[in-house]
């Protein structure tokens, strides 16, 4: 009898420990099995708000017209922003329309 007991309580821990080490090991990256792949999870990469995320977190507060005024003042100001950077830059025709519209976030 003692040997089935000692032979249970082995698989008993060894299913403990398994699933221990299921629940902490790191999840690989995506990609074919046996490829390496380099990932940095030590640094987040940072979120940029976009201007147009600004003028609509500025806006919040007011409702109704003054909600749309100040929204509109907002983009207005973000657009003369973004193309006056764009202007800095030397950045011309369709170039430019692309870069205001990625700059302002739409």
């Amino acid at each position: 009898m003692k040997p089935l007991a000692i032979v249970s309580t082995l698989a008993m821990s060894i299913v403990a420990a398994s699933a221990a080490l299921s629940q902490s090991a790191t999840p690989t990256p995506p990609g074919p099995p046996g490829s390496t792949v380099a990932v940095n999870r030590a640094a987040p990469v940072p979120v940029v708000p976009s201007k147009r995320m600004a003028c609509v977190t500025a806006a919040r507060s007011a409702q109704g017209q003054e909600h749309q005024d100040q929204m509109q003042l907002c983009m207005a100001q973000a657009h003369l922003d973004c193309l006056k950077q764009a202007i800095v830059q030397k950045i011309t025709g369709d170039e430019r329309k692309e870069f205001v519209r990625t700059c302002i976030g739409l």
